[in-house]
Formats: C-alpha cells, sequence, structure tokens
C-alpha cells in the first residue's frame, strides 16, 4: 500500500512505525523500498540540536514558509515530515504538498518517535532527548 498521496489539500498522515519503515529506521529497514523517503524535521534549531533521527534533513517550518526550498538531493523524495508532537508536520506537509511534493506527516511526532524506542541523536551524535 502506498502512504504518499498527491492531494494538495490532505496529506497524508503515518504512524511513526510506518515512517520509520519508510525511512530506514525500523525493524522492516530492510525490506526493498524500506528507505525510499525522507525524514523531513521541522522543528527549531535548540530542537533539533537537543535530539533527533539520525540521517533526518533539518529545515524549520518557519524558512519552509518562507519559500525556503528543500535541498536538492531530497526534491525528488517522498518526504516524511515531523516536528515535536505532529502540529508543525501537519502544517508543513500541507505546504510540501500544495508545491507538488510527495509529503506525509508523522502522526505524534518526535515524542511518539522516542515512546517508540525508535533512535535519537542530539549534535554531536549522542544519545538525544525531544525538547
Amino acid at each position: 500500500m502506498n502512504i504518499f498521496r498527491r492531494d494538495a489539500r490532505a496529506p497524508g498522515r503515518v504512524t511513526v512505525q510506518e515512517a520509520a519503515a519508510r525511512t530506514g529506521h525500523g525493524v522492516a529497514a530492510h525490506a526493498p523500498a524500506a528507505a525510499d523517503a525522507v525524514l523531513l524535521d521541522v522543528r527549531e534549531p535548540h530542537e533539533w540540536r537537543a535530539g533527533h533521527a539520525p540521517r533526518a534533513v533539518h529545515l524549520p517550518l518557519p524558512e519552509l514558509s518562507a519559500g525556503a526550498g528543500l535541498p536538492a538531493e531530497v526534491r525528488t523524495r517522498p518526504l516524511v515530515v515531523i516536528c515535536r508532537s505532529g502540529n508543525r508536520s501537519r502544517r508543513a506537509a500541507e505546504l510540501l504538498a500544495a508545491r507538488g511534493a510527495d509529503a506525509v506527516d508523522v502522526i505524534g511526532g518526535m515524542r511518539a518517535w522516542a515512546a517508540a524506542g525508535l533512535p535519537v541523536v542530539d549534535a554531536r551524535s549522542g544519545n538525544g532527548t525531544v525538547a
């Protein structure tokens, strides 16, 4: 089942388990399509430094809202958007979908990610926390 949709009005939502599988962070990481998506973290810089998922791409929502583009290496890949609790990521996914991106947001955000036992690293690649 494809969890990504191109409906600009209502991007899809995924659980942290689905997000982890699609971005190569979960136990299903060995599956062929496991790492096709990019985890896009739209939290503020201090939140990112405290803790984020390994290999996530950071682009704060205010910058995205102001028109900042995605890094070139992720522009053509599906996006799984995450924030702390799911509110900002929902807005970011809607904005990205309106721009034509294949984007979904993560229900529960980094709080749910960490609670599920998924990896969180800080700015120095040590054990991170969700701020």
